[in-house]
């Protein structure tokens, strides 16, 4: 896709994750739409090898969701890249569904791994490398962190081991909107400079605007390229809005984890189309 393109699909994916978590009652829309452009980059800007008519594939590059309460992202990105029909999203935490409110690997084709518990999908991602490069297989190994997440010890103990393995085909994305559901997460548990940190602990670092499509294909593109069996790992700390798209739910931290009504979806269905009119 090209960037208008991409800027449309990014558009589209806001409007589905907003409705399907609004018919559900329930759910992520603040970090959802902050790492949508992410999930585009990856999906649909020619950076990850995938193929939703065999989500198996031998040499398939990897995406790990570990910020898992960001589901409905991540459900609309498979269903948008066929991995399932689009129909299906409105199916988000209803009783029987597929979608539930953390992505679970044994039902939704596409997802690698369940994940959720907020601290413990770094980990997963590293193991993923460690075994691609001991079974000889390629791929990439991709994973979106939330920085909130970041506060979480497990993220560094899987840091510091990715780095002592030298795992340079593990690029961890950290979704760095400043906030959690607490609120500034400099103010709940500070984990900043999360640059400097992932550089002392051995990791490759590089800073984007999380929401500049066109900067976050190449600089994943470049990651992908220079991925390397024996290497340093490579941090990517995406620079993003809580909320991204929506004025109302933009850099507020009471959007983490509540549904919009029908009267708000309809305004932020009307301000993403015109957005992108």
């Amino acid at each position: 896709m090209d960037s208008a393109q991409l800027a449309a699909k990014a558009n589209d994916l806001r409007k589905d994750i907003l409705t399907m978590i609004t018919e559900a009652g329930s759910g992520h829309p603040g970090g959802s739409l902050s790492c949508i452009d992410i999930l585009t980059a990856l999906y649909f800007g020619g950076v990850m090898d995938y193929d939703p008519a065999d989500p198996k594939k031998p040499g398939r590059d990897r995406f790990i969701l570990a910020k898992g309460h960001a589901a409905p992202a991540l459900y609309a990105t498979l269903a948008h890249a066929g991995y399932f029909p689009t129909d299906e999203l409105n199916t988000l935490r209803k009783l029987g569904t597929r979608l539930q409110g953390h992505p679970d690997s044994n039902l939704v084709p596409g997802v690698e791994v369940s994940t959720g518990s907020l601290g413990q999908g770094l980990s997963v991602a590293a193991g993923l490398a460690a075994g691609l490069r001991l079974s000889g297989e390629d791929g990439v190994v991709f994973t979106v962190l939330g920085d909130g997440e970041c506060e979480e010890g497990q993220v560094w103990e899987a840091a510091m081991f990715a780095a002592h393995q030298q795992l340079g085909r593990l690029v961890a994305i950290i979704d760095n909107n400043g906030l959690q559901i607490d609120g500034n997460i400099v103010d709940v548990c500070n984990p900043e400079n999360l640059g400097e940190k992932f550089a002392a602990f051995g990791w490759d670092v590089v800073e984007v605007d999380g929401h500049d499509i066109d900067a976050l294909v190449a600089t994943l593109s470049a990651a992908k390229e220079n991925a390397v069996d024996t290497g340093a790992p490579l941090a990517v700390i995406a620079h993003t809005v809580k909320g991204k798209g929506v004025s109302f739910m933009e850099n507020v931290a009471g959007w983490h984890g509540k549904a919009p009504s029908a009267e708000e979806l309809e305004t932020a269905l009307a301000e993403l189309s015109a957005a992108c009119a």
